[in-house]
């Protein structure tokens, strides 16, 4: 008898975090599931801290290191479940996440992908996601009306606390191989499915973003990742305002980050396509700004965080 629902689990060089990352699996109220982690060419001992699981629902499969899109890729082929869940190597998830996105999928059988809400931590710091009309206060559960202007503040999809059928996925393609180190590979599929499928999403949080762990592929040099091609959705976007902002919040983020590591080159590409009508008083502020102030705001902004001021251009 098959699994109701396949975890995909790329990993690569995170020896440190995979048996908490494994155990938070393990501990889940919901357990008709596969485990299915895919090492990605891992140089450390993660593949040795595998063996300490002897869990017969975990499958692991060892690929030469071709990036996080090729492995989740290669994981779902291995799939044995029509229910695919994603959860990274250094991620946590909460007990009641697999039931809470089950139910989610029962009581919304036709969505093209099921998402849960999610904190972050960095550190001892926990920084709760905000969603744009969507309550933080009151649990709320059903189609999101909008994605794109939902995804504003937080996206609504995040690649640790999502759920996709695989029909959805073979209908849509997976993950963008052409995109890199964790340059977007994960809200371009947002993107693709949420143009062409109903999305459902639960604000009760069951997942933790673990923002210190090391070896992240987001923290890789600017210059040397190969960003999502936001332009494949200009078409899309001529007739949808809220992607159209999202795109442009988008190109927003990757401007920053090229003025951040002194390439006004690709800085200028992005913020040249930008309709800057569309961002908020903040994000024009910051994009003018140059390198050397935009390092002391972010300097300035990691000290507040340390005291618990948390601040964020996207509200």
């Amino acid at each position: 008898m098959n699994p109701q629902v396949s975890i995909v689990i790329p990993l690569y060089n995170k020896e440190k975090h995979v048996l908490d990352t494994l155990y938070s699996v393990w501990s889940q109220s919901f357990s008709n599931y596969e485990v299915i982690v895919i090492n990605d060419g891992s140089t450390d001992n993660s593949l040795e801290q595998l063996s300490h699981c002897n869990d017969k629902r975990l499958r692991v499969f060892t690929t030469k290191n071709k990036g996080v899109s090729h492995a989740r890729n290669y994981g779902i082929t291995k799939a044995k479940a029509e229910l695919i869940a994603f959860l990274d190597a250094d991620d946590i998830w909460l007990e009641h996440h697999l039931e809470d996105l089950i139910h989610l999928y029962k009581q919304f059988p036709d969505c093209g992908m099921y998402c849960k809400a999610y904190n972050k931590k960095d550190g001892n710091i926990i920084i709760k996601s905000k969603y744009k009309n969507i309550s933080s206060h009151i649990p709320w559960k059903g189609i999101v009306t909008d994605y794109f202007d939902s995804s504003l503040f937080n996206s609504i999809a995040w690649t640790s606390a999502v759920m996709v059928p695989k029909s959805t996925l073979e209908k849509t393609g997976g993950f963008d191989t052409n995109i890199t180190l964790g340059a977007g590979e994960d809200t371009d599929l947002w993107i693709r499915i949420a143009l062409n499928y109903p999305v459902a999403f639960s604000s009760k949080v069951s997942a933790i973003h673990i923002l210190h762990s090391e070896n992240r592929i987001s923290n890789s040099n600017t210059n040397v990742r190969q960003f999502i091609d936001l332009d494949r959705y200009n078409y899309e976007a001529e007739t949808n305002m809220s992607l159209k902002k999202y795109l442009d919040a988008n190109r927003y983020s990757i401007a920053i980050q090229y003025k951040l590591a002194k390439n006004s080159n690709k800085a200028t590409q992005y913020i040249k396509k930008i309709d800057k009508r569309l961002l908020n008083n903040k994000q024009r502020f910051l994009l003018s700004q140059s390198p050397f102030v935009l390092r002391l705001f972010f300097r300035l902004k990691q000290i507040l965080k340390q005291q618990g001021i948390l601040l964020s251009s996207f509200r």
